[in-house]
């Protein structure tokens, strides 16, 4: 298909800048992804046991509330929350964990509750010591300013959307001209330089934007986490599994996970798209594990296996 045809069928802009929401085709519109947002295949997942402590945490969460100091997307702030792992267990760099749409990662009464997870791990030896930094999608700093509600909702969820579902190298830029530099000089911490031990992960289309970070990047990142993640057509990620199997295997080791009741809405089908991510994967002989399940698009399975989820994509074992 020549540029000039894609364009003309509109494969280029993304459904929700080409109708509102609520906008019907066949019956169908793109509200559809609520009806897998909470499923009857979610009730038997809870946290995984290592999230569940009582224990206070030994080590330092600092959060950065508005943080709008990025050149990368420029004229935007976000919420920025860093884990570093309590002192004690060695003076090596620091493993690294990025997290998309963080406080839905970090909250500790959420489904996952990284920290409690990362600190059990090191303290049980299974870990290495292993920082969180977990990053908000931006808004635009127009919309802080824009006193109707659904307007300034729909000029945040469209930046959240051109930050985590173009398939560009922006994003990964930004984590490393913009955020890494940043955490490092405030906080004085020092990472690893060991792609193998730096990782990015994310929900829906902050999970294909964990894998894009990775394959423009995998000498910075070479680990992905992908939770019910977006390689549906929305800014063309329905891509990549062609793009795996055609391109010379890059060092990375990727964990997906979706769900039998995953979203299935007028941009594709999310739990076909990660088979087809698991299948191209296994053609082209990555070290991957795909995790399918009964849950809907939401982080109640990947909260159920995030210990094991950590265990596996950190492990020394070999492809």
């Amino acid at each position: 298909m020549d540029v000039k045809t894609y364009q003309a069928l509109g494969l280029d802009v993304p459904w929700e800048d080409q109708h509102a929401r609520g906008y019907q085709v066949n019956g169908r519109a793109i509200s559809d992804i609520d009806e897998s947002l909470a499923t009857a295949g979610d009730v038997h997942y809870h946290p995984c046991p290592e999230a569940q402590t009582s224990d206070d945490l030994e080590g330092e969460i600092h959060t950065y509330e508005q943080w709008n100091q990025g050149e990368v997307f420029a004229g935007t702030q976000r919420k920025i929350s860093v884990y570093l792992p309590p002192s004690g267990y060695g003076d090596e760099p620091l493993s690294l964990l990025i997290f998309n749409d963080g406080e839905a990662y970090r909250s500790d009464r959420g489904p996952v509750r990284v920290p409690r997870v990362l600190e059990y791990l090191l303290k049980q030896g299974e870990l290495r010591p292993t920082a969180a930094i977990f990053v908000m999608p931006g808004v635009p700093e127009k919309a802080a300013l824009e006193s109707d509600n659904q307007v300034r909702y729909h000029l945040a969820h469209r930046q959240r959307s051109f930050e985590y579902d173009s398939c560009t190298p922006l994003y990964g830029e930004f984590l490393l001209r913009d955020v890494l530099p940043f955490v490092q000089r405030e906080l004085q911490v020092e990472f690893t330089s060991d792609p193998a031990r730096r990782g990015v992960c994310g929900i829906s289309s902050g999970g294909m934007c964990a894998f894009n970070a990775a394959w423009y990047f995998p000498g910075q990142f070479a680990r992905v986490i992908s939770h019910c993640g977006s390689f549906t057509n929305i800014r063309g990620a329905n891509n990549y599994p062609y793009l795996i199997r055609s391109t010379p295997r890059k060092p990375l080791r990727v964990f997906l996970q979706s769900g039998e009741r995953d979203a299935n809405i007028v941009t594709g089908s999310w739990p076909l798209a990660n088979q087809q991510m698991a299948d191209a994967l296994a053609y082209a002989g990555y070290d991957h594990r795909f995790d399918f399940g009964t849950g809907g698009h939401n982080l109640r399975h990947a909260g159920a296996t995030f210990a094991d989820t950590l265990r596996w994509i950190f492990s020394s074992r070999k492809p």
